[in-house]
């Protein structure tokens, strides 16, 4: 098991979908395709967890690793949530850059959403990163959960 308070994790190329639903989760997710020494090299230089099936990769030295045994991203977010715990605060990050979500003012997203979400949300947020707008629409409820009955360890 890995401690940390805040865990920060990097994802390689065979985990790209783990990593967004990892980001869902408020987890510090970076994802990285490239050579085995440039993805070790950044999962050093950034102090980060490096998540990996590859085995030849997770035994090179200076690096924290957690080895996910699963081909299955479901069970792969059981593994990585059992070996680094869950994140300290529940802040989601942007899916696709991994930026914080920072909450945005309905008045100043109603002009970047759809006339309908304005209309009918109220609460929006916008990643610092690459500005993408976020709000809790009617997928939301299905998102949370199939997360709630993955983390329990449910497959029904």
């Amino acid at each position: 098991m890995v401690e940390d308070a805040a865990p920060r994790l990097l994802a390689d190329a065979m985990l790209g979908k783990l990593a967004r639903w990892l980001r869902i989760l408020g987890y510090d997710t970076q994802y990285l395709q490239g050579d085995d020494a440039t993805i070790a090299h950044r999962a050093r230089a950034e102090g980060r967890i490096l998540l990996t099936r590859d085995h030849e990769l997770a035994r090179r030295r200076g690096l924290q690793v957690v080895l996910i045994a699963s081909q299955s991203w479901p069970e792969q977010l059981r593994e990585v949530v059992a070996a680094v715990g869950v994140p300290d605060e529940e802040r989601s990050r942007c899916m696709v850059c991994n930026g914080v979500l920072d909450p945005l003012p309905r008045e100043a997203a109603k002009s970047q959403v759809p006339p309908y979400v304005a209309k009918t949300q109220s609460s929006f947020h916008r990643c610092a990163e690459c500005g993408r707008i976020y709000w809790q629409g009617t997928h939301w409820d299905g998102i949370r959960g199939r997360l709630e009955k993955i983390l329990d360890g449910r497959t029904d």
